[in-house]
């Protein structure tokens, strides 16, 4: 925010003068949002990349187990062992699969987190310039490019539906049972 109302930073809140805003308060708290969120989606990510590096290699050599364990004779000591081995990998496997899908869930938190921040410093901007705070076409190209950065057909609609008059609490149980009956689409990678 470069504009001359936030030459002075932090809030005045606790001694307000004659020049004190709610609106630079709100963008400042606005932007504090975006801060901690942004933080925290850095925090994870670093440990989202180890993780998946690991059953990466995990994957790797369960694979190289069950090639291993499937050149193994089905007879005698050996095939017992075989069919103890199979077992293991195969529950394994399983759980790396599950990892996987966890995975892919955390990658879509992170993006809707993303278009949160986006969308709470592109209202800041807006809420912040009085040559557009009061524009009402101003509000709508701010409301069409939240939209546009939607990737998930459920966020649209959830967008769509609060600007359309739902309540916020509404349009988000109708997002979560949307996306909870997705939640068996999930491609793997």
């Amino acid at each position: 925010m470069a504009n001359d109302e936030n030459n002075q930073s932090g809030t005045r809140a606790h001694a307000p003068d004659l020049d004190w805003s709610q609106v630079r308060e709100t963008v400042l708290m606005m932007e504090l949002s975006a801060g901690q969120i942004e933080a925290a989606m850095k925090d994870s990510n670093n440990s989202v990349e180890v993780l998946t590096d690991v059953f990466t290699t995990m994957a790797g050599y369960m694979r190289m187990i069950g090639d291993t364990v499937a050149a193994l004779p089905d007879e005698g000591e050996s095939g017992a062992a075989k069919a103890n081995l199979r077992g293991a990998t195969e529950q394994v496997s399983g759980m790396v699969h599950q990892a996987i899908i966890a995975f892919q869930f955390y990658d879509k938190l992170v993006q809707r987190l993303s278009h949160v921040n986006h969308s709470l410093a592109s209202l800041s901007g807006l809420v912040s310039d009085k040559s557009r705070l009061y524009n009402p076409y101003e509000w709508v190209a701010l409301q069409e490019k939240i939209r546009s950065k939607y990737t998930m057909r459920e966020e649209v609609e959830m967008f769509e539906a609060v600007l359309a008059g739902m309540s916020v609490e509404e349009a988000l149980a109708n997002f979560m049972t949307k996306v909870n009956d997705r939640s068996d689409d999930i491609e793997l990678f």
